[in-house]
């Protein structure tokens, strides 16, 4: 069993940055696809940010040039840095990981996620 913890999460202005960090358990961290989704009340969950085996980053459209998501397999951790935020990226923010060979946005593809991290821009 994995278990996954986010922090860092918080309130910030419009155009203001945070860092997510993600720890996750377990000796095979490595080779675990990692992600970031994110969650209004009453949407859909939706990806914002994965990481592939191979480091390769994903990223939505709505978040590529703000965001950057990394890793560090030695601190079996993963990051997001969050810059230019906007009020629409208000949400609760989840850490996942999975051993599907996809490495996107399908949420069934993850094994495991953390209890959530709340982001709040305001305007």
């Amino acid at each position: 069993q994995v278990q996954v913890a986010e922090s860092g999460g918080g309130a910030v202005q419009s155009g203001g940055s945070l860092r997510l960090s993600c720890v996750a358990s377990g000796q095979l961290f490595a080779s675990y696809c990692m992600a970031w989704f994110r969650q209004v009340p009453g949407k859909a969950r939706e990806g914002v940010a994965a990481m592939r085996r191979d480091f390769t980053p994903f990223y939505a459209d709505s978040v590529k040039g703000r965001f950057t998501i990394s890793k560090d397999d030695a601190k079996n951790t993963l990051y997001l840095q969050m810059n230019s935020l906007k009020p629409e990226d208000t949400a609760m923010y989840y850490c996942a990981a999975g051993n599907s060979w996809r490495c996107g946005f399908v949420w069934p593809d993850y094994n495991y996620s953390g209890q959530g991290n709340q982001v709040t821009v305001s305007s």
